[in-house]
């Protein structure tokens, strides 16, 4: 399934299945990720507090990429829904968010650590580092402005004292593009451990990014 997306039972059996993917990936633990993707007029997004294994396509929230009423009828969505809605409103190339609470992620957001050009892959998340929003509450229009400052020119950030989140094309980029983060936020934190990692300078960097335009790394996979 390729965007541009539309509301239907695959699709939101497709957003399921990527939550289960995550949990699986050892990345998320329990209910405390969330995902949402663009559906036409429309953000679908996970419901608040229900296990993934027992959701159904049915539970997904739908709400208004316009910021009107929500549908009636509908489970309480994801506490996060309103940093998912900011992010889809600010950036139209994004088709998919994933918010999770990786293990070596949390570990530096704790610490308000953003991850530097330690490795070339950095260039994946789209500069020469991936940033730290700043605190706020939960659920709270201080933390969507928060994150939506971070990923103004980045597809990830990490989410000061909580967790982090990556955008995507599709769905499957996304939940890739989080995936990567927490590879680099363990070997980040593995070096630091051992002595004092390398940064890659501009110019390398530079050429990372223009490597990746004929990498693959845009496709919508």
């Amino acid at each position: 399934m390729k965007p541009p997306y539309e509301d239907s039972p695959e699709l939101r059996q497709a957003v399921i299945a990527t939550c289960l993917e995550m949990n699986a990936m050892d990345i998320n633990q329990g209910t405390s990720g969330n995902i949402s993707v663009r559906a036409g007029g429309m953000m679908l997004i996970t419901p608040s507090g229900v296990p993934y294994e027992k959701m159904a396509p049915k539970d997904l929230v739908q709400i208004p990429l316009d910021g009107s009423q929500l549908p009636d009828g509908q489970l309480k969505p994801s506490t996060e829904w309103p940093f998912h809605l900011a992010i889809l409103q600010a950036k139209p190339s994004v088709n998919a968010v994933v918010h999770a609470h990786p293990v070596y992620c949390n570990a530096l957001a704790m610490n308000r650590q953003a991850i530097p050009a330690c490795h070339y892959m950095v260039a994946a998340f789209g500069g020469s580092d991936v940033p730290v929003a700043e605190y706020a509450l939960f659920g709270s229009r201080q933390l969507s402005d928060n994150i939506t400052r971070s990923l103004q020119n980045r597809s990830a950030c990490l989410m000061a004292n909580h967790g982090a989140v990556a955008t995507g094309e599709s769905l499957p980029r996304a939940l890739w593009r989080m995936g990567e983060l927490e590879a680099l936020a363990k070997g980040y934190a593995a070096s630091l451990t051992i002595g004092k990692p390398h940064i890659l300078t501009e110019t390398e960097m530079q050429e990372v990014t223009a490597a990746f335009a004929g990498y693959g790394l845009k496709d919508s996979r």
